[in-house]
């Protein structure tokens, strides 16, 4: 019988990841935690959004935060949303 260790990252008291790789469980567990910062931040500034909104939009900040960087630092959004294109690789069933 094989021993398999599973690591879970559970966020509010639900599981949000499942994984035997503890670097990837340390990862996503980071990213949830810059993703709460970012949306107790934007909720400070006087953001009314609803608690799942507001989730969303921490998460989708934090998986994106190499971008989100470069748009604080002027690059246009255009740029980047083209070199996300570029990046998606489409796998066509033959």
């Amino acid at each position: 019988m094989a021993v398999i260790t599973q690591y879970v990252v559970q966020h509010r008291g639900v599981d949000k990841l499942v994984t035997t790789d503890k670097k990837e469980a340390d990862q996503y567990d980071k990213m949830l935690d810059i993703a709460d910062n970012l949306s107790l931040y934007i909720s400070s500034k006087g953001i009314e959004l609803n608690e799942s909104m507001s989730e969303e939009l921490g998460i989708l900040l934090a998986k994106n935060k190499e971008a989100v960087s470069k748009l604080l630092k002027g690059t246009s959004a255009d740029t980047i949303l083209e070199a996300e294109k570029a990046e998606v690789v489409e796998i066509k069933k033959a």
